[in-house]
């Protein structure tokens, strides 16, 4: 169960139309991002899932329309002042060599910092809490090289964490890890989220596991948004079909009630008379 959203700052897009050169990706999307709560955006491959999230991050300037921080285009708030706002652990992201989990968490509190005060006690103290809140605290002196999987995206969210954000832009942060690793990564994330009532988006491949942990569930196509609510209300079987084009069942999952998606048999199999 989650918390009541607490006072943050507000994240929208309106009529955004997003390209890579000559190649639309996105065209007029509008989106509301549920304050304090957990979206996940789901859709098959080069649907737009990631663009989107790189133009919410300001990582990708929008052909037309805009993305709004408090009301404000994003484009005209200063990068600082957004690094203060929003934080984003891209796909895959990648430490210099060498370096410790402890170094690497301490980045996320640059957008604080400035010529005249550097590292401070309120610095000191976001790493410390960022480390413990991940249970990276016991890594803190091993070189990011050395982790596994999960360990080391735990030591990624350290970081975003630490940089103090109240909204935070998770790409596909379960990419590459065992089912184990993609477990622990997203209870932490949903753990951070219950605790703080930080509001996340994140992209994910899986559909059990958005259904699983997302209050608002935003299913993409071609560049466009499908549906969006709660995945109670928006994950079917037709919306499976319309978005991965797979014939399903969707059942209660029986641990928790939230939807679950079981694939059609791919051919019908019949027991011997």
């Amino acid at each position: 169960m989650t918390v009541p959203p607490v006072p943050g700052h507000h994240l929208e897009a309106r009529g955004l139309t997003l390209a890579y050169e000559a190649r639309t990706v996105v065209e007029g999307l509008d989106l509301v991002v549920p304050d304090g709560r957990v979206t996940v955006i789901v859709g098959p491959n080069a649907c737009g899932k990631s663009t989107l999230l790189r133009a919410l991050g300001r990582l990708l300037k929008p052909v037309r329309g805009a993305v709004l921080l408090d009301g404000a285009e994003l484009a005209r708030v200063p990068t600082k002042r957004i690094a203060q706002r929003i934080g984003l652990l891209p796909q895959s992201p990648t430490a210099p060599e060498g370096i410790s989990v402890a170094d690497l968490v301490s980045r996320g509190r640059q957008p604080h910092q400035s010529w005249w005060q550097q590292w401070s006690a309120e610095d000191e103290q976001a790493v410390a809490e960022a480390l413990e809140r991940t249970s990276t605290a016991e890594l803190a002196e091993r070189s990011v090289d050395e982790l596994s999987g999960g360990q080391r995206q735990r030591a990624w969210i350290a970081m975003a964490l630490a940089q103090g954000t109240d909204i935070l832009l998770l790409d596909e942060p379960t990419t590459f890890l065992d089912i184990a690793h993609q477990v622990e990564v997203l209870d932490l994330v949903r753990r951070l989220n219950v605790e703080r009532g930080r509001t996340v988006v994140a992209v994910l491949h899986d559909l059990n596991q958005a259904a699983r942990y997302a209050d608002h569930l935003v299913a993409m196509r071609d560049g466009r948004i499908v549906a969006q609510g709660a995945p109670g209300e928006v994950v079917t079987a037709e919306l499976v079909r319309e978005v991965f084009g797979l014939s399903s069942v969707v059942v209660p999952d029986p641990v928790i009630g939230t939807p679950l998606v079981v694939p059609g048999a791919p051919w019908a199999v019949k027991a011997d008379a």
